[in-house]
């Protein structure tokens, strides 16, 4: 697949109610990237994502997919080109993994056509390509959660979008499970050419799986692009308020950011610092 879709923001200004939480924001994704969105809690990641998605209406500017205002394209032709995955999605109780993923090819579906072996093919793919094959006959609410979230971004592979747009895909998932994800994602980005955007808290993750970087701070877009050029201790700074030293990754080259913190930085002599003493009758 080569990646042609454009999703981009223009002057964008979007909140709830008379609210506002992003404010101002011009971005393009990079088609056939993977895009990650940082920033501290309420700098308006996920607020932003929901209206890329047309889950918000903006409050002021547009969302335009392929120079098309998103507002104003159909629902089923929407959603044929761009899927969302939100965070903590909730599945009909019961439900098999296999009826799940199908509900992807919903898009595709017109009026009184049946189910297609095109369909079939879609969702054994999604199935395969996520490793939930062997899944497909399980009640979707007694999988562990690194199950179910590979099944629910299996249901929008199924649904054969060229973005696909995940807000906070890690979001309750041990360290195991947060790296599997993200492997399959990047996996999937590479073998399809899927341009992904997603919203994470872990700006180290971040910064090793995103080939751009979308860094957030009081509902304004602050830095962009690669993380090797934009992750730096300023930013780190700017953006979360800390402290840290931003050194290469040992394993990947990306940046890895170090918190200083106050009790365990390292004195001269390469030993680290006591912390300080609790006063006298104080319980630590």
């Amino acid at each position: 697949m080569t990646p042609t879709h454009i999703l981009e923001t223009q002057g964008l200004r979007a909140g709830y109610g008379s609210s506002t939480i992003v404010d101002g924001v011009d971005l393009a994704l990079p088609p056939g990237k993977i895009s990650v969105i940082v920033g501290a809690n309420a700098s308006g990641k996920s607020t932003l994502l929901k209206t890329l998605a047309r889950l918000l209406a903006p409050q002021d500017g547009s969302v335009l997919l392929d120079g098309s205002r998103i507002d104003a394209l159909p629902t089923k032709q929407l959603a044929r080109t761009l899927g969302l995955l939100p965070q903590a999605p909730v599945a009909p109780e019961g439900i098999a993994v296999a009826d799940l993923v199908s509900r992807g090819r919903h898009p595709h579906q017109k009026l009184f056509r049946s189910w297609t072996a095109e369909d079939e093919l879609a969702v054994a793919r999604a199935l395969a390509e996520t490793g939930t094959a062997e899944l497909a006959d399980a009640a979707v609410d007694e999988l562990s959660g690194g199950q179910r979230q590979r099944v629910w971004i299996a249901m929008a592979l199924a649904q054969e979008a060229e973005v696909l747009l995940l807000d906070e895909p890690t979001t309750y998932l041990d360290l195991a499970h947060q790296v599997e994800v993200l492997d399959l994602l990047t996996d999937l980005n590479r073998e399809r050419g899927t341009t992904v955007a997603m919203v994470l808290h872990d700006i180290n993750l971040a910064a090793r799986y995103a080939d751009h970087l979308f860094a957030m701070r009081g509902g304004r877009l602050v830095a962009s692009g690669a993380p090797s050029e934009v992750v730096t201790a300023e930013l780190v700074r700017d953006v979360f308020g800390l402290d840290a030293h931003v050194i290469p990754d040992p394993v990947s080259g990306t940046p890895l950011i170090l918190p200083r913190g106050r009790h365990h930085v390292l004195a001269d002599d390469g030993h680290a610092e006591p912390a300080a003493a609790t006063p006298q009758g104080a319980h630590a």
